[in-house]
């Protein structure tokens, strides 16, 4: 396929179960396992073709260039997809994510998952969902849990060299998750997050008194999780999922200096969010690396989640999404 070009789409997800940590930096392999849910709303589409031609890896990100250590990071990760291919050529990548990038909503996950379906394609390879996402997870570890639609779990694995570290979906009544929604409250017109995920992880395993008791609150949320989920029962999902994000905020926050994504209209969204859900209407907030608040809901309540958080001074935008598909080729 040298010299073909290959177009991939996948979806960001958004973790249930918190991934915020790693046990081996240099393999991109997670602390503690994680639970997602892919979303239809939060797409990227990406380019790949291998040109022998071309002098060195190439990558234009939206309307622009790719910034340097933007095309450093992908051009590492690409000689994992040469080696594996036993190639050499460089590559040209176009890629664009319709939804902000680098502020907290997943940008990564769908650009990797994209990347490794495309570039492993482009590269003649056909791998497998638990290739694809060791390949992944090597550029981002929640990009290992968007190869996959629906509900995805993320195993952190036991292996030195991480080849049990993959995501693998999680099994769940059609009708449970095709009924789920995420109502996306986005915090300050998408500008870019203070605090890279990679870099504020890592200072936060190093500095935070509170990171250890994350990563150890972890495994039950995860077993909890799933068993709110065979059972259909979304209330017990929701408090699970709004419980682990702000564990991992509350690790955040602690390290030294502060990891602080949260500002003023954060806090506001996530106060409608406990109003409502006073107010009787199944709602549930989870938050990412950065300010934007996410909303757990269902599908007969998520126009009335949308316009409570939209209704929030400093929320500038607020989108509705379902659980959204696997990654793939384009036809």
């Amino acid at each position: 396929m040298i010299g073909t070009t290959i177009t991939a789409h996948a979806c960001a997800n958004i973790a249930l179960v918190k991934y915020w940590g790693k046990r081996d930096a240099a393999r991109n392999l997670p602390a503690a396992g994680s639970l997602s849910l892919t979303l239809d709303a939060l797409t990227t589409v990406t380019s790949v073709r291998f040109d022998p031609a071309l002098a060195t890896d190439e990558m234009r990100l939206g309307d622009a260039a790719a910034s340097p250590a933007v095309l450093a990071r992908t051009s590492a990760w690409l000689d994992h997809v040469r080696g594996l291919a036993g190639i050499t050529a460089r590559a040209a990548i176009d890629t664009v994510n319709h939804f902000p990038t680098a502020s907290g909503l997943a940008s990564s996950a769908s650009g990797f998952a994209a990347l490794a379906v495309a570039a492993s394609r482009a590269a003649g390879l056909d791998l497998d969902g638990a290739a694809l996402s060791r390949l992944a997870r090597l550029g981002s570890g929640s990009a290992a849990r968007s190869i996959y639609g629906g509900l995805v779990r993320m195993h952190a694995g036991t292996r030195a060299d991480g080849d049990d570290a993959i995501a693998t979906p999680v099994a769940a009544a059609p009708e449970f998750v095709a009924g789920l929604r995420m109502v996306i409250a986005e915090v300050g017109g998408g500008a870019p997050k203070t605090h890279g995920s990679r870099d504020a992880m890592d200072h936060c395993a190093a500095t935070s008194p509170l990171y250890a008791a994350w990563v150890a609150c972890v495994p039950d949320d995860l077993r909890a999780a799933e068993a709110a989920i065979a059972a259909g029962d979304l209330a017990a999902l929701g408090a699970i999922t709004e419980g682990s994000a702000l564990a991992m905020h509350a690790a955040a926050i602690a390290s030294r200096p502060t990891v602080l994504y949260w500002q003023p209209a954060t806090l506001a969204a996530l106060a409608a969010v406990r109003t409502a859900r006073a107010d009787g209407v199944p709602a549930w907030a989870t938050m990412d690396a950065g300010p934007h608040v996410k909303v757990l809901t269902d599908a007969a309540h998520a126009e009335l989640v949308r316009a409570r958080v939209a209704a929030v001074p400093g929320v500038t935008a607020v989108a509705i999404a379902a659980a959204g598909p696997a990654a793939q080729v384009a036809p």
